[in-house]
């Protein structure tokens, strides 16, 4: 399995080059409950963006860390766009539809860190 060490500022730089905001980095490896170590949440003010940030992520992982999506989904209405790095997964919402789902709320017994926005 690849390394998240060198994975997570790529995603991280890949949603602030689109303007990405409300970036939160989940730490699910502190719960030993789940395939992935985090998820790192974000969101879009409109369908646009919410893609553009989707493919900013994986221009940039595959630039700097060489590594393509396992899967992906979202892309059709693009109101939640996940991506899937196997032990990482990016999660690109408008923000409504990240209210509903509240990943934070569900894994807030994780550790999580908010990274804050450059605007």
């Amino acid at each position: 399995m690849h390394k998240n060490i060198e994975i997570t500022p790529s995603i991280i730089e890949g949603i602030q080059d689109k303007k990405g905001h409300k970036i939160a980095v989940i730490d699910l490896a502190a719960l030993g409950v789940s395939n992935a170590s985090k998820f790192i949440i974000c969101q879009g003010n409109s369908t646009s963006q919410v893609s553009a940030i989707a493919d900013s992520i994986r221009d940039k992982v595959l630039e700097t860390c060489h590594r393509k999506p396992l899967n992906y989904d979202g892309y059709r209405n693009s109101e939640w766009i996940i991506l899937d790095y196997g032990d990482v997964f990016a999660h690109i919402f408008l923000p409504d539809i990240r209210l509903r789902y509240n990943l934070e709320e569900l894994w807030g017994d994780a550790p999580i860190e908010y990274i804050p926005d450059l605007d």
